[in-house]
């Protein structure tokens, strides 16, 4: 709800109770006057239309800031959810990495045996010791990753519940103000 919709809303409840309070009072003015009973129960409807109208202008402010909260707060998970994104996506290409290099040793070390009886052995160790650690390397980064993808899900948890919070105490405003 945007802040212009939030002071129409406001506008039209102040508005609403007005009128309300002028047709009761013109249906009073109607009724046979009783002497003095007129003028404090008018004097009575002034103080509470008074009273309504500060609540509803005390609303206002406190509508817009949470409002405001609530964007900064929708912002700072959209940025935490693009990020957690980004993590994910760069988790599965280590992950697709690893797995080459485990693929590719096992090729190596495959071929590294005998083909017959007799023929040379080629040697592979070398290449197979550069692949082991690249394979190492592959997997401290996948672990670094997964942790800071674990850190990500737990920090957007904790803004979704500060979002949900500071959804639900607008709900609580607009259904005061509803009341009214």
């Amino acid at each position: 709800m945007t802040a212009n919709q939030m002071r129409g809303l406001v506008a039209a409840a102040v508005i609403v109770i007005g009128a309300g309070a002028l047709g009761r009072v013109s249906g009073q003015a109607r009724e046979p006057a009783r002497g003095d009973d007129v003028l404090p129960a008018l004097l009575a409807e002034v103080k509470g239309l008074r009273a309504a109208m500060e609540q509803m202008s005390s609303a206002g402010p406190r509508v817009q800031l949470f409002v405001g909260r609530l964007q900064l707060q929708e912002t700072r998970m959209n940025g935490m959810i693009r990020r957690l994104d980004t993590v994910r996506d760069t988790l599965a290409s280590a992950r697709r990495e690893l797995e080459g290099f485990k693929n590719a040793q096992k090729m190596m070390e495959g071929q590294g045996e005998p083909q017959a009886p007799g023929e040379p052995k080629e040697d592979w160790g070398p290449i197979l010791g550069g692949m082991k650690k690249q394979a190492e390397a592959a997997q401290a980064n996948i672990d670094r990753l997964a942790a800071e993808e674990a850190q990500l899900t737990q920090d957007l948890t904790v803004e979704q519940a500060r979002w949900i919070d500071i959804n639900q105490r607008l709900d609580e405003l607009e259904r005061a103000l509803a009341k009214r």
